[in-house]
């Protein structure tokens, strides 16, 4: 089938024109081994059929199963006018607003966003949303490192695995020193850290609560790190900040986050959403955009692109970012659930979430073969030791109907039988019960 409107006389005189033989010859670089076998494709398909087919296909995924898996991307409920909102055609379809006049609705959405972002960590600046959570501390750690020009940056081995793993991939070219620093009892190695701190450290990654759900006050830690000129990166679960101790208060420089829990349902990688918000000094280090509140020439209040210093508007070797199109309907998404909430409602969910995981933590660890592992506290999520290998025990728990956490054996040598469990609003005390008298049972089998 032919998918082009051209002719094979244009095709030939298009080929002639650029001194190629063959459409073939076009891909003469690529090796033959890795051109596709054949575009022998399937006949098309009636809508009916096409929807049938792809019913057959999602009724293959476990959709029942109960969720105690975190990680880094939680399961909670989302009020159903978020959808409503982020729904509406004026937003669904919008995509840049470079034309401000035209586009005063969405400028204004996103700036409640930054707002929102800033409130909720206590920084000074947002920018207008990023990929995702590992992007958004990839993007954090180039901001320190134009910011003071140093190039060794210090990472606690207690941020998320999945982070991690996408710095080294966006730093493997750039001439970046990234210096993982081993955790102690599933916690920061604050001293460990502060001994690796030097004259030519740029910034330092925490996050809090970490991989392994432990929340700490890191406020001595930043304090000897700005005495030293060190900049200090801080990754949050949003949710968390509705009772623990804000970026902003320890006095962090850079705050980033996966802002998934604000709003977006749990997906297949995405889309999802990073957020970042900094120190006022630090704004023109930041990526992406930034928009502004301003008057126009009638003196009526009105939003602008302030800051856009991507390489499509500026001089390339300018430009802090490709950040493009960003995730601006998941920012909207974000907004909505912040603004429906409010204040006390966050606080009211975080203690929610707190409350149960701490339920589920007691009883989990009555069980025989459950071992309490980790120092408190802990926020919605924690580590527990099983008896025999965690990636069996978890097979055997999604045939009895639960997601019943993550085998950290799969990340960290050594720990095999360790299960990461986590706990949102969304599971009540009878699934709580439910899911651990299951446990039990595939414990003592």
């Amino acid at each position: 089938m032919n998918y082009t409107p051209h002719t094979g006389d244009e095709v030939r005189k298009m080929l002639s024109e650029i001194g190629a033989g063959s459409m073939l010859e076009l891909f003469s670089d690529i090796p033959e081994n890795m051109r596709p076998a054949s575009f022998n494709i399937p006949e098309g398909k009636s809508e009916f059929e096409v929807l049938r087919h792809l019913q057959e296909l999602s009724s293959k995924n476990s959709a029942s199963l109960t969720n105690f898996i975190g990680a880094g991307f939680y399961s909670h409920y989302i009020p159903a006018a978020v959808d409503a909102i982020s729904s509406l055609p004026e937003f669904y379809t919008a995509y840049t607003p470079y034309q401000a006049e035209a586009s005063q609705g969405w400028l204004q959405a996103i700036y409640e966003y930054q707002t929102s972002i800033c409130g909720m960590t206590d920084m000074d600046v947002s920018n207008a949303s990023l990929y995702d959570g590992g992007t958004a501390l990839y993007e954090a750690c180039m901001t320190a490192v134009r910011a003071n020009g140093r190039k060794k940056i210090l990472v606690d081995a207690g941020v998320n695995i999945i982070y991690w793993t996408m710095i080294k991939c966006y730093t493997s070219n750039l001439s970046l020193e990234m210096v993982k620093v081993p955790v102690r009892d599933m916690r920061t190695d604050k001293e460990n850290i502060c001994r690796q701190m030097d004259e030519k450290t740029s910034a330092i990654i925490l996050q809090n609560p970490n991989f392994f759900g432990c929340a700490d006050d890191f406020s001595d830690i930043i304090e000897i790190a700005h005495k030293k000129g060190i900049l200090v990166i801080m990754s949050v679960y949003p949710v968390s900040l509705g009772i623990l101790k804000t970026p902003g208060e320890m006095g962090a420089d850079i705050a980033v986050g996966e802002g998934q829990s604000l709003g977006i349902p749990l997906s297949f990688g995405g889309p999802y959403l990073g957020f970042m918000a900094s120190k006022k000094e630090l704004v023109r280090k930041m990526p992406g955009r930034i928009i502004g509140r301003t008057l126009d020439r009638n003196g009526k209040e009105s939003y602008v692109m302030t800051l856009q210093a991507r390489e499509q508007h500026i001089r390339r070797e300018k430009a802090t970012s490709n950040i493009c199109s960003n995730e601006a309907l998941c920012a909207l998404r974000a907004v909505a659930y912040l603004s429906l909430l409010g204040k006390k409602g966050i606080r009211d969910l975080a203690l929610i979430n707190l409350d149960k995981a701490a339920f589920a933590k007691e009883i989990l660890e009555k069980i025989p073969g459950v071992i309490k592992v980790g120092e408190p506290p802990f926020f919605n999520e924690f580590p527990v030791l099983l008896s025999r290998n965690a990636d069996e025990v978890v097979h055997s728990m999604i045939a009895r109907g639960y997601i019943p956490g993550l085998p950290l054996g799969r990340f960290y040598k050594g720990m095999d039988n360790h299960l990461l469990v986590a706990v949102t609003e969304k599971r009540t005390k009878e699934e709580i019960v439910k899911f651990a008298e299951s446990l039990e049972a595939v414990l003592c089998n």
